[in-house]
């Protein structure tokens, strides 16, 4: 069972690869994701077991050296959270929207675990700093209190770290919004 994820995210890529091999022989963990993102930075995410994501998570750390800019490792991880990243959730009706912005992509996936533990909201995507600088930010929806009580959550989180960027709630937002998340 996948119940952990983590990652290391590195300034480097030749590094990044580098690391992935280590993550992967480190500890029987599965290979989320692995790839270059903005501006210029690598990201590498795995999930398994707790003590084989850490393991993993640990080994890849140490490896990248002064190449490491941030390193995590959530222990039961939300369902949702994964095809939020995946961008795969399904999302068919947009009731309150919120959104939370982080300058580290490791610190957004733990903000987004945060929120989605925090209160009944759908998690629509997290978008992980494609075409954004490297930073990262999440979408939830849900009911106006809901959706406040995750954005603090999430904010929280990230912002326990130094690295929020931004929050926002819409009350209600236009329907053609869900159009510009999807």
């Amino acid at each position: 069972m996948n119940n952990a994820i983590g990652g290391v995210e590195l300034s480097s890529m030749a590094r990044g690869f580098d690391v992935t091999d280590t993550m992967l022989k480190t500890a029987p963990v599965k290979l989320l994701l692995a790839r270059t993102v903005c501006p210029g930075k690598y990201i590498v995410l795995v999930a398994g077991e707790v003590a084989d994501v850490q393991a993993s998570v640990d080994a890849g750390g140490n490896r990248a050296g002064v190449s490491c800019v941030d390193r995590f490792v959530i222990p039961n991880v939300h369902p949702e959270v994964m095809p939020a990243i995946s961008g795969t959730a399904v999302v068919d009706k947009l009731e309150a929207l919120g959104v939370v912005e982080a300058f580290s992509v490791s610190a957004m996936i733990e903000g987004a675990d945060a929120a989605v533990k925090a209160a009944s909201v759908r998690l629509i995507e997290l978008r992980l700093a494609m075409a954004m600088g490297g930073k990262a930010f999440v979408t939830m929806t849900g009911s106006v209190a809901a959706v406040d009580t995750a954005v603090a959550a999430a904010a929280a989180a990230v912002g326990k770290r130094g690295l929020l960027v931004e929050k926002v709630v819409i009350p209600q937002p236009r329907p053609e919004l869900l159009t510009e998340l999807l």
